[in-house]
Parts: C-alpha cells; sequence; structure tokens
C-alpha cells in the first residue's frame, strides 16, 4: 500500500488568532500539516534549532521583531530547499515587490478564500511556486527591475523558460521537450544558477523582462 506524503507547514505570524484559524484551515486539508508556529523571524530561527524544518512556511510580512522581508532573506542563504509563501493583508506593489526580491515562492492575501490557500500550497508543493494574477499584472507592468544578467541561454532553456511561464508542473516538462525527467531537472538547476534565481518565479520574471515570454 503506497504512503501518502505528508507536506510539512510551519506558520509564522504575530497574530495568534490568525494562526489558530489558518493551523485549523491547513490541517483540515488532505495530505497536509502544521508541525509548529512562531511569532516572528527571530522566534522562528530559534525555535528551528530544535523543530524539525518543513517544506512550507507561511510568512506573515509586517512583524515586530524580525519582519518577513528579513526572514524570508534568512531562509533564501540557509534553507534554499524550503518553500516561503508570504502571508499579508498587503495588496500594495511595492510590498509585493520587495517579498519577491526577499526570495518568497507566492503570495497571497490573508483575506483570501479557504480554497485559494489550498491551491497555492498544491502549487508551492508540485511546481515550486504561486504567483496569483495580482502578482502577474505588476510583472507585466514592468515594475520589477531585475539586475542585468548577460548569459548565453541554448535553444532547450529557451523553450524551458517559456513552460516556465506556464501552470504546467515541471514533471509535464519531459514529454513537451522531448526529454527525459532527469534532464528537466538538470535543464532547472542549470537555469537557477545561470540566472541566479531560487525559484520559478524567478525564472518567469527573468523570461518576462528578457521577453522571451510575452504575457497575454
Amino acid at each position: 500500500m503506497e504512503v501518502l506524503k505528508i507536506t510539512k507547514v510551519v506558520l509564522v505570524d504575530d497574530h495568534k488568532l490568525f494562526r489558530k484559524g489558518m493551523v485549523e484551515l491547513i490541517n483540515g486539508f488532505s495530505r497536509y500539516t502544521v508541525l509548529w508556529e512562531a511569532e516572528n523571524g527571530r522566534d522562528f530561527i530559534q525555535k528551528l534549532v530544535q523543530q524539525p524544518l518543513p517544506d512550507i512556511v507561511l510568512l506573515d510580512v509586517s512583524m515586530p521583531i524580525m519582519d518577513g522581508y528579513q526572514t524570508a532573506r534568512w531562509l533564501e542563504q540557509y534553507h534554499p530547499e524550503v518553500k516561503v509563501l508570504a502571508l499579508s493583508m498587503h495588496d500594495d506593489d511595492e510590498t509585493i515587490l520587495e517579498m519577491l526580491h526577499a526570495g518568497v515562492n507566492g503570495y497571497v492575501l490573508k483575506n483570501a478564500e479557504p480554497a485559494e490557500v489550498k491551491a497555492a500550497l498544491r502549487a508551492m508543493e508540485q511546481q515550486g511556486s504561486y504567483y496569483t494574477t495580482r502578482v502577474r499584472e505588476i510583472l507585466a507592468r514592468g515594475i520589477f527591475q531585475p539586475k542585468p544578467i548577460l548569459v548565453e541561454l541554448t535553444p532547450r532553456e529557451i523553450e524551458f523558460l517559456k513552460l516556465a511561464c506556464t501552470e504546467l508542473p515541471y514533471k509535464s516538462f519531459a514529454p513537451l521537450l522531448k526529454v527525459n525527467p532527469r534532464t528537466v531537472e538538470d535543464c532547472r538547476d542549470r537555469l537557477f544558477k545561470k540566472l541566479e534565481v531560487v525559484s520559478r518565479v524567478g525564472l518567469v520574471i527573468y523570461a518576462i523582462k528578457h521577453k522571451i515570454y510575452k504575457m497575454e
């Protein structure tokens, strides 16, 4: 009998009532469980010494002592394998872009429907990122200005970047590129290194800004 993988989640938010609601919500999703909680970034780092590392961190943006921006940068530096989903009441361009700069893999508003939270978690698990229409609109307007990257891309890497801008999971790339799944993983990792990004969001940003992919 196949054992279903349980995706481990940690909540970092300074509002106890909100955390309580999110714990109940996420634990109600099939194959997801909240391992533990933290009140801010410093509390998270201190607890991580003795607590298990999660697969996904749900991270508040505005917190005392150590906020979401600082915490996201710390995770990107020390645990880049952990996916970070920002949770915030802020819907302004500046906040969203700064969190993307900090290395988060997705951004969801706190007033989102439970179905969207579930979809975001699933996308983070399967595709490595979750970007809403709101984030796509910001990127389309050209507000996000990444540092210039002068690299030479192969035809396969260009096709990979185009596919990364779709909703398809990585596992669907292999037949479209006519390669085996391992080659897809190698291409992704090579692009991460070449473009100096750590997530699918970074690949999408690069593809849009360099006109490899045109948003409709």
